[in-house]
């Protein structure tokens, strides 16, 4: 048997009744809301909104394969890591796999330059 429902709930109502939460709950619902919005204009902000996220992934970094250094833009270059050499650090460096992979990459591949970066850069 279902539950009595109050009286502000009316069965098959469009529209959310107003929320009675924080602010932050009224925001919330105002987003959720403007997102079942049917607009005409729909499209041009659509295109808008993709120009804007584009160029803020761009000022990111975001999405390709390049990597900022002071104002030069420096493409990545694809450096293959051995497993062994990954479980090589995590044992004797007492790293995380990510940290280890991420120091692989920064010399090239090379555990004994990647152990030897870390020993310097942590003395």
């Amino acid at each position: 048997m279902a539950e009595p429902q109050p009286d502000s709930v009316h069965e098959g109502a469009s529209t959310p009744p107003a929320p009675t939460g924080t602010a932050e709950d009224r925001k919330a619902a105002a987003a959720l809301s403007s997102l079942d919005a049917h607009d005409d204009e729909s499209s041009t902000k659509k295109d808008v909104d993709a120009e804007a996220l584009g160029q803020a992934m761009k000022n990111l970094g975001v999405g390709d394969k390049k990597e900022h250094e002071g104002n030069k833009v420096v493409p990545k270059k694809a450096v293959k890591i051995d497993a062994g050499d990954v479980s090589l650090l995590i044992e004797q460096l007492e790293l995380t796999k990510v940290k280890a992979t991420e120091l692989l990459k920064a010399n090239d591949g090379d555990a004994v330059k990647a152990m030897t970066a870390f020993v310097t850069a942590s003395a």
